[in-house]
């Protein structure tokens, strides 16, 4: 991967610091429905989303009755629901809120067994108890989730991390490949280069050498072949010239790229350094919402 493009994507990785598990509350409460206050229960969710939570909520009451849930002024209704986690009673009615409060919601629930007669601490405790234990199954439910999804993005950004160091090594390891390539082209053009040079020479001694000839000579069939002959040597010696020309600039091209090449090389190390860091601190990021992954399990 480019160099850029990696600091880029260091840059976007949101480096996200563990929120730890805070408590499921739930506790007898009265909740106001319609200008009356009734005896219920409520429980505190922590962090959890409240468009999830609401339509999980009613699902739930739905579940098992073709009864529905009607919202009114922010308060939901459902008369026969059938909650046999709750109560031995075939149909129950049921009222509740879902507020939302900073970083919690507050679900508070009233169980209506029959007209005006509800689940409290006054009916009886074993329907209280299974009721509250419903609440605080689905609250844990919920916040689990939302952990389990925090800890899917923390471990897709750890692989993600993992994948661009990954990159950036091979990256490097292309790089000394070039360079050990632009190598042996460098090294068997300067071999080119030296012959071609030793050529040159000999043509210049030769073109020398038959120019002294051709002083000798008078006018006649042999001057006019040693003419010839020493053009021919000419056109040799700038085709010779124009070649090493083209090998010089296929040199100097060469040392260009191979000095090119290796002042990346500290720029890849620098950047593999970083990544390693943030993959490190990921990686702990990781085992922390693991951990609270676990503890929200272990909620009782």
């Amino acid at each position: 991967m480019k160099l850029k493009s990696a600091l880029a994507f260091l840059l976007l990785i949101p480096v996200l610091s563990s929120n730890a598990q805070k408590a499921i509350i739930c506790k007898e409460d009265s909740l106001k429905i319609g200008n009356e206050r009734l005896p219920g229960i409520s429980v505190i969710i922590p962090e959890v989303d409240y468009a999830t939570t609401v339509a999980d909520w009613i699902k739930l009451l739905q579940s098992g009755t073709k009864s529905k849930v009607v919202t009114e002024n922010g308060e939901m209704t459902i008369f026969g629901a059938i909650l046999k986690d709750v109560t031995e009673y075939p149909q129950i009615n049921v009222y509740s809120k879902l507020l939302d409060r900073d970083s919690v919601l507050y679900l508070g629930v009233v169980f209506e067994l029959k007209k005006d007669q509800y689940i409290e601490r006054a009916t009886g405790e074993p329907d209280l108890a299974r009721a509250k234990t419903f609440l605080f199954n689905f609250a844990k439910k919920q916040y689990i989730r939302l952990a389990e999804d925090q800890l899917k993005a923390e471990e897709k950004n750890f692989k993600e991390m993992e994948k661009e160091l990954g990159s950036l090594q091979k990256d490097e390891t292309g790089m000394e490949r070039s360079i050990r390539s632009y190598e042996k082209n460098l090294t068997t053009e300067k071999d080119n280069l030296n012959s071609l040079n030793n050529d040159l020479i000999s043509l210049s001694a030769a073109i020398e050498q038959h120019r002294g000839d051709l002083a000798k000579l008078s006018t006649g069939t042999e001057k006019d072949e040693k003419v010839a002959y020493i053009k021919d040597l000419d056109k040799q010696k700038k085709k010779t010239l124009k070649y090493v020309t083209k090998t010089e600039n296929r040199i100097s091209k060469y040392q260009k790229e191979i000095e090119k090449v290796r002042s990346s090389i500290p720029k890849n190390d620098k950047i593999q350094v970083k990544f390693q860091e943030q993959i490190d601190q990921q990686e702990a990021n990781v085992q922390k919402y693991t951990d609270k992954v676990n503890l929200i399990k272990e909620f009782r």
